[in-house]
Order: C-alpha cells, then structure tokens, then sequence
C-alpha cells in the first residue's frame, strides 16, 4: 500500500488499483473542516488523473460516516481570515470533484451520514450502507440550507418531494428508506457490508477504464446537467443564511440543546 495523503481530517491509502480514502475525525464522528475538504478535493483530483488508480473508496473512521461541516472551527476559521465563501467553494470543489471524477466512486456509509456528508455519500456511483445508517439533512434546523449539492444529489435519485421532504423537514432517511428511494445501491448488515464493496472495487479496478469513464459522464450528464448551477445558487444563498440572526439562534440552541426560536 502506497500513503497518498495523511492529515487531520483523512487518510487516502493506494491499495494495487483503488484509491482508499477515510475521514479521521471519530471524536466528532467524522465531522469535517475547511482544510480537510480542500485537501481532500485536490486528492481526488490527482487520482483522477492518474492511470494506475482506477477506483476509488470513501468511507469514515468508527461507527459513522460523516456528520457535516466542523462548526466547532468557526473561531479558528475568524482569526485565519477563512471566509464562508471560501468555506463552500472547498465543500462544492470536493463534491464537484468525486461526481466529476473518470474512475468510479465507492462510498462505505455506517452510522451518520449528515450535512455534507450526505453529499459525500450521494457523489458516489455506488453507495452502500450499513443497517444502522441513515441520511440527514439537518440544515434548516440551525436556519441553513442544503450545500455541497446535497438537494440535487437527492432529487436526480429519489425525486424533488423527497429531497423537499429531507430538506425543508430535516428529519433522517433510515437506510431502507433511502433504498426504497433508489438513493442508495445497498444496504447490508454489518458483517456482510465489506465484502460487498470489495466485491465491487474488485470488479471495477479490473473494468475498462475508458468505457467506465464515458458511462459515468453519460449518467452525470442524464441526471446532474444542472448541478454546478445548483452549487452555485446553493453557495449564494448559504452565504446569505450564515450571516443571518436565525443561523446565530440555531447554533446556539443546538449548542444549548434547547428548541431554536426563530424570527416571526
């Protein structure tokens, strides 16, 4: 194995033809941070141009997959001069990065996968979850909305009222459900989950990479034509909600662990 990149928010390991990615931040469940989702887009982007890795695996440390943006930095994020508009281009490159990626994407989903996680998890050709997981998009609970491209993800598989569901009631999709959906291309227990990734890592870093490649980019054309206008209205209007009272009141109640009261 072959250490590509090692630093404190992911590790991504060559392994023969598969580029092994993982989140490293269990503590906070792998929540992830301004310099972790740059440094993580620039990875994918240097796989993908890079013939000896034809697949790649994204999976989180522990018992969840991702829970979102790291909001325990904004203070740090002040004092560094990092800017929200900043902070979203990092989230919107790393997303942009694995849906638009030549070799197929893998994601390994167990626990949580929230916020822009779910973008993360959804990027991926082929995801496959664990039993116990579930998507969340929670934004609105804190007066956000939906980034990274986590709406149009959702909508291009499981249709607009589910993603309406998702976003505008924050509420999690249990496992099952996001395969009733055809969000998801399996769900497994735990002893099982594995060996059905490997199974396809298997396939695909053996597969026709060019035929791979042009299918992948026919199927993004099919059902994200739109997406980098997405991510551009999304960057828009979350730059907006970040300065606003309502998201100061979610944090803080999230914080509080009290009901958000928002304005009239």
């Amino acid at each position: 194995m072959n250490d590509i990149a090692t630093t404190a928010g992911y590790t991504a390991i060559q392994d023969g033809r598969a580029l092994r990615i993982t989140l490293t931040n269990p503590k906070r469940k792998n929540a992830i941070d301004y310099d972790t989702m740059a440094a993580l887009g620039a990875t994918v982007r240097a796989a993908s141009a890079d013939p000896a890795i034809r697949v790649i695996v994204v999976t989180g440390e522990g018992g969840d997959f991702c829970t979102g943006a790291d909001l325990s930095a904004a203070d740090e994020y002040t004092a560094r001069g990092v800017t929200n508009e900043m902070i979203l281009a990092a989230a919107n490159g790393m997303v942009q990065s694995l849906v638009e990626a030549p070799i197929p994407v893998i994601a390994r989903v167990k626990g949580s996968a929230a916020g822009i996680g779910v973008a993360i998890a959804l990027a991926a050709d082929l995801t496959y979850l664990s039993e116990d997981a579930y998507l969340l998009l929670a934004f609105i609970n804190i007066g956000l909305m939906p980034d990274g491209g986590a709406a149009a993800l959702v909508a291009a598989a499981g249709g607009r009222a589910l993603a309406a569901e998702m976003a505008l009631l924050g509420q999690r999709l249990p496992a099952r459900k996001a395969l009733e959906h055809h969000l998801i291309a399996g769900v497994h227990p735990d002893a099982e989950l594995d060996a059905t990734v490997e199974a396809a890592v298997a396939k695909l870093a053996h597969g026709p990479r060019r035929a791979l490649e042009l299918t992948k980019r026919t199927l993004a054309v099919a059902a994200l034509a739109s997406f980098g206008a997405v991510l551009a209205a999304e960057r828009a209007g979350q730059c907006e909600l970040l300065d606003s009272p309502d998201f100061a009141e979610g944090v803080a109640a999230m914080l509080g662990k009290r009901k958000a009261v928002f304005a009239e």
